[in-house]
């Protein structure tokens, strides 16, 4: 009787072992996946002949909205004292020491590119040469696959039997390229 108990202890062990490890790597692989929910960004509607939001407009949520502070003053600089020639000063390298390079401007966001059909929306962001997808939204009663390569994008949606509906971005030697086809 013992010795069945412990052979039954010994298996529980190493299945319970098994069984973590397993999901683990499982885990571990497939997160930042397409099975992680899509992250969809507030997208402000464009209406008629506008190209921007009315100076009044708010988007309706957003994860980075803050309330508007009061201005603070602005402090006037403190002028830095040289040390005399011969001297350093601690902690602070002299002057020929520090290298000062320019900061260079940010990359301005690219282009973004909506695609609304019935399947869903998708939000890709044109560069001049590549295209990264912002976010990608399936319709009701729709499902949704992603495909990344470092030329191109396929988002495809399908619902029911036969019905499929692909976005693609293309940008391989030329300018990023959108489509829509349905199957």
């Amino acid at each position: 009787m013992r010795r069945g108990l412990i052979h039954a202890g010994a298996w529980l062990l190493a299945t319970g072992a098994a069984v973590t490890l397993s999901w683990w790597g499982v885990h571990t692989v497939m997160s930042g996946t397409v099975y992680d929910p899509p992250r969809a960004l507030p997208i402000p509607h464009v209406s008629g002949a506008s190209a921007g939001p009315a100076p009044s407009a708010r988007p309706m949520s957003s994860s980075t909205h803050r309330p508007p502070q009061a201005p603070t003053p602005a402090r006037a600089p403190t002028p830095e004292r040289e040390p005399e020639r011969g001297t350093s000063s601690p902690g602070r390298p002299s002057a020929s020491a520090v290298s000062r390079t320019p900061a260079r401007p940010p990359q301005p966001p690219g282009e973004l590119k909506v695609v609304n059909t019935d399947a869903g929306r998708v939000v890709l962001s044109l560069g001049k040469d590549s295209a990264k997808l912002v976010s990608a939204t399936p319709a009701s009663g729709w499902a949704m696959q992603v495909w990344k390569d470092p030329s191109w994008i396929r988002v495809e949606f399908s619902g029911g039997a036969a019905k499929k509906l692909t976005v693609f971005c293309t940008w391989h030697n030329h300018p990023p390229l959108v489509e829509t086809v349905k199957t």
